[in-house]
């Protein structure tokens, strides 16, 4: 592995993931962060920890998760990346509040929503799925009206997009927060 180049450890480690070799994955992204903090790549090392936290998740190991996708943040934020960062905050603002940590997951979700609605070009997409994830939010936290208007407009923006399961997903939540 030492003579693969960083970007190309990452790459494999995305293809891993996605072939359900977690333990190869990890291994991967964790190679390409050292090589990347030793270059001070700070772009790919960005994308290295979100592989990196990704892949912690998707193992259960929350608390590593979070620590990555922190990490990412904070390298982001140096970047010249608004959409991208924003992208990177929702992922870490998930996160938080699958497990538990809303008072954590909320500033994420607002920051997030917040750069997506002021720049032109925020995919629909991206936008949805950080609503998504807030208006679950203000469910669990008991904000019944607030996550179904979330939902609305979730739902508008997943049939926008023609994702099914989005706007499937919406109507669903929004009936049960309506109590139907």
């Amino acid at each position: 592995m030492e003579s693969i180049p960083p970007a190309e450890l990452v790459s494999r480690g995305y293809e891993a993931r996605k072939e359900n070799r977690p333990t190869e994955a990890r291994d991967l992204f964790a190679t390409a962060v050292e090589r990347c903090k030793k270059s001070n790549d700070r772009l790919l090392l960005a994308h290295a920890l979100c592989g990196l936290g990704q892949i912690e998740r998707d193992m259960g190991n929350s608390a590593q998760a979070i620590n990555h996708y922190g990490d990412a943040v904070a390298l982001r934020r140096t970047l010249n990346d608004p959409l991208l960062l924003a992208h990177t905050i929702r992922h870490l603002g998930d996160i938080l509040r699958e497990h538990g940590q809303m008072d954590k997951a909320v500033p994420c979700y607002e920051e997030a929503l917040e750069v997506y609605r002021k720049n032109e070009q925020t995919r629909p997409l991206d936008l949805a799925n950080t609503i998504r994830g807030y208006a679950h939010l203000k469910a669990d936290s008991g904000d019944a009206e607030e996550a179904a208007l979330l939902w609305y407009e979730a739902m508008a923006l997943y049939a926008e997009c023609g994702v099914q399961a989005g706007v499937a997903e919406s109507q669903s939540q929004i009936a049960f927060l309506m109590g139907r």
